[in-house]
C-alpha cells in the first residue's frame, strides 16, 4: 500500500527518537527519486519521491551510485553537508514531512534549510527550501501549465498540497462520528470511512470494517444499534492507539513474497496472508520494498537492453516458425518423387494439355488408383521435370534447414539466458557487461567508428561462503560465467540447473572433499539464480570443472558437461541471505 499518513505519522515519531541531533555526513542520489543522507554513526536516512513508494526511514540496504552525482544531488550535498538535523516533523495527518537543518554557510554564517518530503503518490515530490520557507530547487518542477493551484519552482514560496474537504479521524468525537455513521445509511462501512475520512487507507478502512462487524464487506443499518456501537467502538480504540503511538509495524506476506504493510495487526486476511512484527517501521519498509527498488533499479536501467533482447529474441522465433514450416512441408518430398516416377512411366498415355493423370501406383500393394495433377500449360515431360525438381530442392532444403533451425534454437537459448541476466541484474557494472555482452554479438549499435569504448573494471562474481567454510562464486552475466569457468581449478565443483536458464556456480574446494552441506548450499544457490527461483523443487547439475567444456564458436555461457550428478533443491532467500559475503 501506499504510506498513509497515519503509517507516516508513526515513522516519523521513531525518526524523531533515532535521527534528530546527527550531523549529514554524505548526501547520494543513488536513484532519480532517492536521496540518502548518511548521518553520523553510520546511518542512512532514505527518502524517496517515487509515484508507488514515496517514505522515509532509517535503511540498512546499501544502494550503488551513479558514477556521476545528478545536479539536485550536488545542490543538496552545498546546503545541507555538515549540516545538523534538528528537527522532523508532519502537519497533523498530513503526508508531507519536514526536516530541518541547522548548517553553515559558506562565510560560516550559521542557517536554516528545510528539506520537504511529499508523499502523495504520482505527485511525490522532495523540495529544498532556504531560512524564509523559499524553494531553492525540487526533484519535480510544477509550473502553471501543470498545477494551476499551486506551482513548485525555485524562488517561489514553498505552500503546503490543498487539505481535502473530510473530517479529521484523531478530532472527530462520539457524536459527530455517530451522525456521520447515521448519515450513510446501507453505505459499505470501508468506503464511509474512506469518503468520510482522510489520513485512512483502504486497507485501514477494510480493517476496521472487519474488526466491527466480522466481515470487510459489512455494510451501515441506521436500525441496528449493536453494530453502530460495535463500529464506534472499534474507531474510537482506534483512534486512542495512535493518539497514544501505540504502533506495531506489520508485514503481510503471501507465499513468501511482501503483500502489504501497516502500523497495527491485520486480521482480515485470515490464514490467507501471514502477518510479520517487526521492531521498526525503517526495518518493515526496507523489507517490503527491497524487491520491489530492485526490480524498478533492473528495469529503469536495462530497459533499453531489455527491448533490444527481446526484439532479437521475437525475430528469432518468428524465423525458427518459419523454417519449421517449411521443414515440415520438405517431409512431401517422396510423394513428389514418386509422382515424377509416374508420370515418366504413363507418358504414352498422355498429351499435352492434360490436368490430371489416373495411374496405377505400381509402388504399392495391390496398385491403387491415384490422381496426379498436372499443368495443362507444359508438356508430360516437363511436368515430371517438374516433380523431380520440387523432390531434390525439398531434399536440400532439409539438409539446409536442419542445420539453420539447430543455430536458431542455440541463438534463441542465448537470449533467453540474456534476458532471465537481466531480470537478475542489481548493480551498475552488471548492465555494463550484458550491454557489452550484447554489443560483441551484433545486437546493439557499435559506437561508431574512431569512438573507443571506456576501458572498464573486470566486474566481481557474487560471492558467498558456505557453512563448510568453502568459498562459493555465482556468475551475473553470460560472459562472466565463462570467465568463472575458465579460471577455476579444475577440482572445483561446478553447478547449473537443469534444463533452465541460470547462473553458473563455482564452488572452491581447493583440492579438498567438500560436506554433503556445502554442496547443497551451492546447489541451493544455483537454483536460485535461475528461472527456477520461484519453483517449489528444482534439479541442479553439479560435476568437476575438468568435465565442463565450451564447444568451439558457442555463445558466452554456453558449455556443455559429462559425468555429472543431480541436486533437487528448494530455493531459499534466507538461506542465500546468510550465506552472502559481505562487501
Amino acid at each position: 500500500m501506499p504510506l498513509d499518513a497515519v503509517c507516516l505519522t508513526g515513522v516519523v515519531r521513531e525518526l524523531q527518537r533515532s535521527a534528530v541531533g546527527a550531523r549529514v555526513e554524505k548526501v547520494q542520489q543513488p536513484a532519480r527519486d532517492q536521496i540518502v543522507l548518511t548521518l553520523r554513526g553510520n546511518r542512512r536516512l532514505l527518502l524517496c519521491a517515487g509515484a508507488n513508494q514515496a517514505r522515509i526511514h532509517l535503511t540498512a540496504q546499501p544502494r550503488e551510485n551513479p558514477a556521476a552525482p545528478p545536479m539536485f544531488c550536488m545542490l543538496l550535498r552545498k546546503h545541507l553537508s555538515g549540516g545538523v538535523l534538528t528537527e522532523i516533523t508532519q502537519p497533523s495527518l498530513e503526508r508531507v514531512v519536514f526536516l530541518t537543518f541547522q548548517v553553515l554557510s559558506e562565510l560560516g554564517e550559521p542557517g536554516r534549510r528545510q528539506l520537504v518530503l511529499e508523499c502523495m503518490g504520482r505527485r511525490s515530490n522532495l523540495v529544498l527550501l532556504d531560512g524564509e520557507g523559499r524553494i531553492i530547487d525540487c526533484l519535480r518542477r510544477v509550473d502553471l501549465e501543470m498545477n494551476q493551484q499551486r506551482q513548485v519552482l525555485p524562488g517561489l514560496f514553498y505552500r503546503m498540497p490543498p487539505a481535502l474537504s473530510k473530517e479529521d479521524p484523531l478530532a472527530v468525537g462520539r457524536e459527530s462520528f455517530a451522525a456521520l455513521a447515521c448519515g450513510a445509511d446501507g453505505k459499505a462501512i470501508d468506503d464511509f470511512l474512506l469518503d468520510d475520512f482522510f489520513g485512512l487507507s483502504p486497507l485501514i478502512c477494510r480493517e476496521l470494517a472487519f474488526r466491527a462487524c466480522g466481515e470487510t464487506d459489512g455494510r451501515l443499518d441506521a436500525g441496528d444499534e449493536g453494530l453502530l456501537e460495535r463500529l464506534e467502538n472499534t474507531f474510537f480504540d482506534w483512534q486512542d492507539a495512535v493518539k497514544e503511538n501505540r504502533f506495531s509495524p506489520t508485514l503481510l506476506q503471501r507465499e513468501g513474497k511482501p503483500l502489504d504493510f501497516s502500523y497495527c495487526p491485520i486480521g482480515q486476511y485470515g490464514p490467507a496472508a501471514e502477518v510479520i512484527s517487526f521492531d521498526t517501521f525503517s526495518a518493515l519498509l526496507d523489507a517490503f520494498y527491497e524487491a520491489r527498488d530492485r526490480q524498478e533499479r533492473s528495469r529503469q536501467r536495462g530497459q533499453d537492453l531489455h527491448r533490444a533482447a527481446l526484439t532479437a529474441r521475437d525475430r528469432v522465433a518468428r524465423k525458427i516458425a518459419l523454417q519449421e514450416q517449411e521443414l515440415a512441408e520438405t517431409e512431401q518430398r517422396e510423394t513428389w518423387r514418386l509422382c515424377g516416377e509416374l508420370i515418366t512411366a504413363n507418358l504414352y498415355r498422355l498429351g499435352r494439355g492434360e490436368t490430371m493423370l489416373r495411374a496405377e501406383n505400381y509402388y504399392e500393394e495391390g496398385c491403387p488408383q491415384v490422381e496426379i495433377p498436372l499443368d495443362g500449360l507444359l508438356t508430360p515431360q516437363e511436368n515430371a521435370a517438374r516433380y523431380f525438381r520440387r523432390y531434390q530442392k525439398a531434399k536440400t532444403a532439409r539438409l539446409h534447414l536442419t542445420e539453420q533451425l539447430e543455430k536458431g534454437r542455440g541463438e534463441l537459448a542465448y537470449l533467453n539466458s540474456v534476458l532471465d541476466e537481466l531480470s537478475r541484474a542489481e548493480l551498475e557494472q552488471d548492465f555494463l557487461d550484458i550491454r557489452a555482452e550484447l554489443a560483441a554479438a551484433g545486437y546493439l549499435r557499435g559506437q561508431g567508428r574512431g569512438k573507443r569504448e571506456p576501458r572498464r573494471a573486470a566486474s566481481r562474481p557474487r560471492e558467498f561462503r558456505s557453512s563448510g567454510g568453502f568459498r562459493i562464486l555465482v556468475g551475473r552475466s553470460n560472459t562472466q560465467n565463462d570467465r568463472l569457468v575458465r579460471e577455476a581449478d579444475k577440482r572445483d565443483l561446478w553447478f547449473h540447473t537443469q534444463k533452465i536458464h541460470g547462473s553458473h556456480v563455482i564452488l572452491c574446494t581447493g583440492g579438498q572433499t567438500p560436506d554433503d552441506r556445502s554442496v547443497t548450499e551451492a546447489a541451493t544457490l544455483a537454483a536460485w539464480f535461475s528461472q527456477g527461483q520461484e519453483s517449489h523443487l528444482v534439479p541442479v547439475d553439479y560435476t568437476q570443472v575438468k568435465n565442463v567444456k565450451k564447444p568451439a564458436g558457442a555463445r558466452p555461457g554456453m558449455v556443455t558437461y559429462t559425468t555429472y550428478q543431480t541436486a533437487f533443491v528448494r530455493p531459499d532467500k534466507a538461506l542465500v541471505q546468510a550465506l552472502a559475503v559481505s562487501k
